[in-house]
């Protein structure tokens, strides 16, 4: 039989895609880089996911998992080709109150997640600014943050166990309700490996209580150092608050343009602060905060209040990739992270690039974890600028390394960043790693050519064999 028709008999005609546009849809992510699809099919089950990489295996062709096609660097994009499986009929949940977890399919959305655990008095603490569109099978994939994870940490800290399909075709639970189930942390590896060594079909995951009140704080600030001060000053104080967010005056603009939210627009940057708690403690951090943005010359401190007005804040700080698009049809970002001692360092070196290459850049971040996202409006159709664009993005990661930093916070390595990696692992890391996708994907049959570069280890496309110092452990 074809590959067409064993997915077809498999999966029945309505769930898998052949038609020239509806293949160049799912053809690429939100990033720039586009592939090229076979075929897309939609598995209804676990057991469908099994099958179709099973089918995969016997005709020698790659599978890339794909959620909603939110992720920035290419990690979703079928460059070689192949099966594009969507996780979306993946979107059952199950709300464990009594736990507070649920396990939850591949393709719910991260909201709709929260949305159905709030009545339980509970809710999902990774929140991506795509979270109305983002899957939690690519949160995973992705080891996803958000504005919120300063204090709860990234999508690792929440999940407690894993439906995965590996490349055998074998459905396998990893992990449980029980922490720290005995053997080795399989789990772990496969959060954030971005579908390079199995699919998820499943997570079981761990819900938070609604904190019973909040206060969200608005400061502008006369420089952006002094907002990125002020971030450093309250961590110094002792706080660590549910979000610390910052934008710069070029990205408070073009957010108000949009969105009309009476953010001051005068402002070098804004500092988005948030604490949770009981009443008394939420007032009392709010109130400290307050004091340490006016000690650093911040003009104004306004603390939302009413949930209107609040939603409206975190509106504007969501809307923020999307705002770019009044300014250039095309824009690149990287998500390097960096420590908070280094952000007026390193924010200073970002502005001198952007500048030397001629660049317009924007800044909005995670400011309490030194989570960076500078973004760079352009043209692609204007010649040569794509080239100063990317010269740009790689000086920003290489600046960030140098301070100590890391490639990625939440947005993943992918495609875009893949030959970045040399920055910050040794050859010796970089064969331990893809030692490990040879273990549990021998054949290269998942996401391939993503994340390790070219000649990490034999096995990889058009890769040599390196050998490894002696006494070296791996």
């Amino acid at each position: 039989m074809t590959l067409l028709s064993d997915l077809r008999q498999t999966l029945g005609n309505e769930n898998v895609l052949e038609e020239p546009l509806e293949l160049y849809i799912y053809s690429k992510d939100a990033s720039l880089m586009r592939g090229e699809a076979t075929f897309v099919v939609f598995p209804q089950s676990a057991e469908h996911v099994a099958a179709v990489v099973q089918i995969a295996g016997r005709h020698g062709m790659p599978i890339v998992a794909r959620g909603a096609g939110t992720g920035l660097t290419a990690g979703a994009s079928p460059t070689e080709g192949g099966i594009v499986l969507a996780t979306t009929a993946l979107n059952s949940i199950e709300i464990d109150s009594d736990n507070r977890t649920a396990w939850v399919g591949a393709g719910v959305i991260n909201l709709d997640l929260s949305k159905t655990a709030a009545p339980f008095g509970l809710h999902f603490a990774p929140d991506p600014s795509s979270q109305s569109a983002c899957t939690i099978g690519g949160n995973v994939a992705n080891n996803s943050g958000g504005a919120h994870t300063l204090s709860e940490g990234s999508t690792t800290s929440h999940v407690l166990g894993l439906e995965v399909v590996f490349a055998d075709g074998e459905i396998v639970v990893l992990g449980g309700q029980a922490p720290d189930a005995p053997g080795l942390d399989v789990k772990g590896l496969v959060v954030g490996s971005e579908g390079t060594l199995g699919i998820v079909t499943r997570a079981l995951v761990r819900l938070l209580p609604i904190e019973p009140d909040v206060r969200t704080l608005l400061l502008d600030f006369p420089t952006v150092e002094a907002a990125v001060t002020t971030v450093s000053e309250i961590i110094a104080a002792g706080m660590i608050p549910a979000a610390l967010e910052l934008m710069d005056q070029r990205m408070t603009i073009a957010v108000e343009n949009w969105l009309h939210a009476g953010l001051p627009v005068d402002a070098a940057a804004v500092l988005l602060a948030e604490v949770v708690g009981e009443r008394e403690g939420v007032d009392s951090q709010a109130s400290q905060i307050g004091e340490i943005g006016r000690a650093n010359g911040a003009g104004d401190v306004q603390i939302a209040k009413t949930e209107e007005h609040r939603a409206l804040l975190w509106k504007g700080r969501k809307s923020a990739f999307g705002a770019m698009a009044q300014l250039a049809p095309d824009y690149y970002l990287h998500d390097a992270v960096v420590p908070r001692t280094k952000l007026v360092e390193i924010m200073r070196t970002i502005y001198e690039i952007a500048d030397r290459y001629e660049l317009t850049l924007l800044n909005v971040f995670h400011a309490g974890d030194g989570n960076l996202h500078p973004l760079i409006a352009f043209d692609a159709s204007e010649p040569g600028v794509a080239d100063r664009v990317h010269k740009a993005g790689e000086e920003i990661v290489a600046a960030c390394l140098k301070v100590g930093g890391a490639l990625s916070g939440e947005h993943g390595i992918g495609l875009e960043k893949r030959d970045l990696m040399r920055m910050a692992f040794t050859e010796i890391d970089l064969d331990a790693q893809a030692r490990l996708k040879e273990v549990f994907d021998p054949t290269g049959l998942f996401n391939p050519r993503k994340v390790l570069p070219d000649g990490s280890r034999c096995f990889d496309f058009g890769g040599v064999r390196r050998e490894v110092p002696e006494g070296a452990w791996i």
